[in-house]
C-alpha cells in the first residue's frame, strides 16, 4: 500500500481520471463533517456499534468496476483507512493507497481535529451536505 499527503492523493486523482477516491468513514461523517469533493462513500464501519461492514470489499468492487483500479482511501485521520486499505489488498486490489492525515487529521493538545492536518485543512476541494 502507497501513503500519500493530502496533496499528494489530490495530485493524483486529477492526473488520473480513473483513480478512486474511497471515503471510508461512516455515512454519518461522510456527510455531516464534510468529504472531499468527488469521493464515494463505503464505510469500514457501520453504525450503531462501529462494527465493520462485512460488505466492504463487495461494495468497494461494485464501485471500482475492477480490482486493477487505482482507489485511495480516506478516513477522519488516516488510520481506519490504512486497515480498510489492507482489507481490500487482501480482497485482491492491485494499486491501494491510504491518505495520511486522513480529512480532518490527529487531535491537537486541546482535544480538536482539523487543526494539525489533513485534507480540510490543506485546503483541498470538499464539501458538506
Amino acid at each position: 500500500m502507497d501513503h500519500l499527503t493530502p496533496q499528494q492523493a489530490f495530485d493524483e486523482l486529477r492526473s488520473n481520471p480513473n483513480a478512486l477516491l474511497i471515503d471510508c468513514r461512516t455515512e454519518a461523517e461522510f456527510h455531516y463533517v464534510g468529504h472531499p469533493t468527488d469521493a464515494v462513500n463505503v464505510e469500514w464501519n457501520t453504525e450503531p456499534d462501529f462494527e465493520i461492514n462485512p460488505l466492504f470489499c463487495e461494495t468497494a468492487l461494485r464501485v471500482a468496476g475492477h480490482k486493477n483500479r487505482p482507489v485511495i482511501v480516506i478516513c477522519r485521520s488516516g488510520k481506519r483507512s490504512l486497515d480498510a486499505g489492507a482489507a481490500l489488498e487482501a480482497c485482491g486490489f492491485t494499486k491501494v493507497s491510504n491518505v495520511l492525515e486522513g480529512f480532518e487529521g490527529d487531535l491537537d493538545a486541546d482535544h480538536h481535529r482539523g487543526t494539525l492536518g489533513g485534507w480540510r485543512l490543506r485546503g483541498l476541494p470538499w464539501r458538506q451536505q
